[in-house]
């Protein structure tokens, strides 16, 4: 009888937080990533470590073997700097679910788990920073992120069909904005919080006291602390509600907000410049947590502020310990 649990992107920093919170509990891991061993952010010599790209069958095939539950966390994607100027990479990653479900059913894996996006609610819903929280019936009709948000919304459609025409148990958690210590912090694929942390810390660093915003800085947000994600990934993995389930923050915030925080929390107060012609993604996006609340009574127990002081803290240590700026690819952050 198959005892392993298979976590897919666990060379990423959900992944590798998941992988770390199901080792602690005992679980018999096999964590699997496209990346090599020594660009993983976190490694564990106790889980089995597999180095496999998942967008082929094969590849699948070998990961599911005798595992008894999938977490899917695998994707090619970033920050909305990365998300805007890939689209084709990020739509790639159909590939790696379409197979993992296929190989999943096929060796009898008692549940599935899926990792899907905010990126998968209407645009037209999101235009306002003053945004109305988004609801999981808020994903149609469909108009989601272009490439990557259409990746995701097809890939829950995929787990959908896969558990009423395969009676293979899936779920599926939509993340907002995940972030903390052990991810990507510079290179093009970091996101908001730590991208800011990283640029006060320059500022700061460097002596150069200003620092550039993408987008005019009334964008609106929140955030989650990654603690709090992985508790609720797997609340939702143990279960029974089978649709998916928003995972995130209510605690709505503006980009300059953000900054105002990690000033304080880094000490200083910088210039700000405003690039209105990077990527900046939707003007408004936030969790509405009333469905998640109602069936698991879950709500984040860490609030933003405490959670990007321990994120800034790590990111100083890393950039100040003289080690290069490292960049996470095919996983996500």
């Amino acid at each position: 009888m198959p005892e392993g649990l298979l976590v897919t992107g666990a060379g990423g920093f959900i992944g590798g937080h998941l992988v770390a919170h199901l080792l602690r509990e005992g679980k018999q891991v096999r964590a699997v990533d496209l990346k090599p061993f020594k660009e993983w952010y976190q490694l564990f010599p106790e889980a089995e470590n597999l180095q496999l790209d998942l967008c082929g069958k094969d590849a699948c095939e070998r990961a599911v073997r005798n595992i008894l539950l999938v977490y899917n966390l695998a994707a090619d994607m970033g920050g909305m700097g990365f998300i805007e100027n890939n689209k084709a990479l990020c739509m790639l990653s159909v590939l790696v679910n379409t197979h993992m479900l296929m190989m999943a059913q096929e060796a009898g894996v008692s549940r599935f788990f899926y990792s899907s996006s905010a990126c998968v609610y209407a645009a037209d819903k999101q235009t306002d920073p003053n945004v109305t929280a988004l609801k999981e019936e808020d994903a149609y009709p469909a108009m989601p992120e272009d490439g990557y948000g259409w990746e995701k919304l097809f890939s829950e459609r995929m787990c959908r069909h896969f558990r009423e025409d395969f009676g293979l148990e899936t779920r599926i958690a939509r993340y907002h904005n995940v972030y903390g210590p052990h991810g990507t912090y510079s290179g093009g694929r970091e996101k908001a919080p730590a991208a800011i942390c990283r640029k006060v810390i320059e500022a700061k660093l460097s002596g150069n006291r200003e620092i550039e915003i993408w987008g005019d800085g009334h964008q609106t947000r929140s955030f989650m602390w990654i603690d709090d994600c992985i508790k609720g990934t797997q609340m939702i993995m143990d279960g029974d509600f089978v649709e998916p389930l928003n995972l995130g923050s209510g605690e709505l915030v503006s980009i300059n907000q953000l900054v105002d925080i990690v000033e304080e929390i880094g000490g200083v107060k910088l210039k700000r410049s405003y690039n209105l012609k990077a990527p900046k993604g939707v003007n408004g996006r936030n969790s509405d947590n009333t469905l998640i609340q109602k069936i698991y009574n879950w709500k984040p127990a860490t609030k933003l502020r405490d959670g990007l002081e321990r994120t800034y803290r790590w990111i100083y240590d890393q950039m100040t310990k003289g080690k290069p700026l490292r960049v996470a690819a095919g996983v996500h952050s």
